[in-house]
């Protein structure tokens, strides 16, 4: 049986929409992980010490040797990995073991349009797989790899990948009665002024409001705003918003995004607020209902509008980045 090495973006991050990512993931690779021994590492933090890699010990050389390596998703393009805390926590001393990942629908985080550092390109040219396309979440994304001189394909995101047309077709196109709701903790005094303005808004259109805390810090955040006394909140876990999002005839409405595609992959009508480039560069590909945090004048009307779910996905790209490893399927 072949090894095939997941390299985790959930394991030690604050973030509840990385959990949602490696679902997704996992599902789109279940294929080749279903009859594969799936070893595991995190990206959020180092995998190796730098002297279990010099010493070439048994353990590194079994995740060296897996016949995959997959990254799944989240922003882990940087461009520069000097920074005090990347995202991907790899360096000129641990990367080794890893060597021919393969992206999932990774994206590249802010500034990736700007110069990238020599260490910084040094590390990713020889960490990333040369042979095999990589999955990028969008455009930008794709640029970004073929910058290293590396094959891409803008597949989407992964956690989208299940977003037919028939499958959008089936989610309601009007207003539920209940909605949860996801922020973003800020230390901004206007964005609090912001996201007083959705809740009061979800306030006024919904007969029952429940908060899901996405990110570590979100919870002391959302009673910094007022009203709070009606809304319901949720356990701060990716299950207990699954269960809800199972058992509820409910709306979607909030700034994180993998909140929102997560209640779409559930059959519900979602309004994704976007705040940040990540979600207003997947909203001009794929068209997934947003309303702009500096436009929440139109976040009422959209509410109580009827609209359909129209998610465009390039379903040919994400075929062909599948392919690449068919015969490997074929050959188990």
């Amino acid at each position: 049986m072949n090894n095939i090495l997941i390299l985790d973006t959930s394991i030690a991050s604050d973030n509840k929409g990385d959990d949602i990512i490696m679902e997704c993931t996992r599902k789109e690779l279940a294929p080749l992980l279903e009859r594969s021994f799936e070893r595991t590492l995190p990206t959020q933090v180092s995998p190796f010490h730098w002297y279990q890699v010099w010493r070439n010990s048994e353990a590194v050389r079994q995740f060296s040797n897996c016949k995959y390596k997959f990254v799944g998703g989240s922003n882990l393009l940087i461009p520069n990995l000097l920074t005090h805390f990347p995202q991907w926590n790899i360096n000129l001393f641990n990367y080794q073991p890893m060597k021919g990942c393969i992206l999932v629908g990774v994206g590249a985080g802010a500034g990736a349009e700007g110069k990238m550092s020599w260490y910084t390109k040094y590390i990713y040219q020889r960490l990333l797989n040369r042979d095999y396309y990589h999955s990028a979440r969008d455009e930008r994304s794709k640029q970004y790899m073929e910058r290293l001189g590396l094959k891409a394909i803008n597949t989407g995101c992964v956690t989208m990948w299940m977003l037919t047309p028939d499958f959008c077709a089936k989610i309601p196109t009007i207003k539920a009665d209940k909605v949860v709701l996801t922020l973003t903790a800020s230390h901004n005094p206007m964005n609090l002024e912001k996201d007083q303005t959705i809740l009061d808004i979800l306030l006024r259109n919904y007969k029952e409001v429940f908060f899901w805390p996405q990110g570590a810090r979100d919870y002391d955040y959302f009673y910094k705003l007022k009203n709070t006394k009606p809304v319901q909140i949720l356990q701060a876990s990716k299950q207990a918003y699954d269960d809800y999002l199972t058992n509820n005839d409910t709306d979607y409405v909030g700034t994180r995004l993998h909140g929102g595609v997560y209640a779409m992959r559930h059959g519900r009508r979602a309004i994704i607020i976007a705040i940040d480039e990540r979600a207003r560069a997947i909203d001009a590909q794929n068209h997934i209902n947003c309303i702009d945090y500096d436009a929440l004048e139109g976040l009422e009307p959209k509410i109580t509008s009827e609209f359909e779910t129209k998610v465009v996905m390039d379903f040919i790209a994400i075929r062909q980045w599948k392919s690449q490893f068919e015969e490997y399927n074929k050959s188990l």
